[in-house]
């Protein structure tokens, strides 16, 4: 008679399941919202029981900003990374528009809604937020330094130029849940980039939409 083995379940590394957690809760973040995870929740997504979640996060609110930070940490490398791969920051620039301005930043957008009225009353997701805005900050900050010695920005102080821009991305941003969201004027959406291009002296239509690739 075949001999019968016993069905084994794997146990997974700490640090990979944890981020496999992580990773669920991100995923839920982004097309339900921040509200819609709870630990029983993020069980059913990877098929295991409930106590194996509290197990990494004891208490859900650690998980609601571990996955509002993966998320948008996750966006930002991806929408403006730190290595440029030889584009110069004009071009690098208006690739960050142009990805800002599409349907799939939306998701995105009411991430950042969602996290910022939430964090009114949720202490380690506020905390999180504070880091997000100043990593976005920084990093665009950055990206607006080196056009600046390379002589293609003119301003005489990025970190105020990055706010400037990512303040107006941010005001279109609230109105994605609004009735007609995408529907407004080429003038209207451009407003990002149109700021941009007057904060660093750059020709009106310089960051228009291009590449992403």
């Amino acid at each position: 008679m075949p001999s019968r083995v016993p069905n084994k379940r794997i146990r997974k590394n700490p640090a990979v399941r944890r981020a496999e957690i992580v990773a669920a809760a991100s995923g839920v973040a982004l097309t339900e919202g921040l509200e819609c995870i709870t630990l029983r929740r993020i069980a059913e997504e990877l098929d295991v029981r409930p106590g194996l979640i509290s197990h990494y996060f004891p208490a859900v609110e650690e998980l609601v900003a571990e996955a509002y930070g993966d998320a948008v940490g996750g966006e930002l490398d991806a929408l403006l990374p730190v290595g440029r791969a030889g584009a110069t920051p004009t071009r690098h620039l208006a690739r960050f528009f142009a990805r800002t301005s599409g349907e799939t930043f939306d998701d995105l957008s009411r991430l950042w809604l969602n996290a910022r009225h939430l964090s009114r009353y949720r202490p380690a997701l506020r905390a999180r937020v504070a880091v997000q805005e100043a990593a976005w900050r920084e990093r665009l900050e950055a990206l607006i330094r080196d056009g600046v010695e390379l002589g293609e920005f003119r301003t005489e102080d990025p970190m105020v130029a990055a706010i400037q821009i990512l303040v107006v991305l941010d005001g279109l941003g609230m109105l994605v849940n609004s009735a007609g969201a995408g529907d407004d004027p080429p003038v209207v959406r451009r407003m990002p980039a149109a700021t941009a291009e007057r904060e660093l002296g750059l020709p009106v239509g310089t960051l228009a939409p291009t590449d992403v690739n």
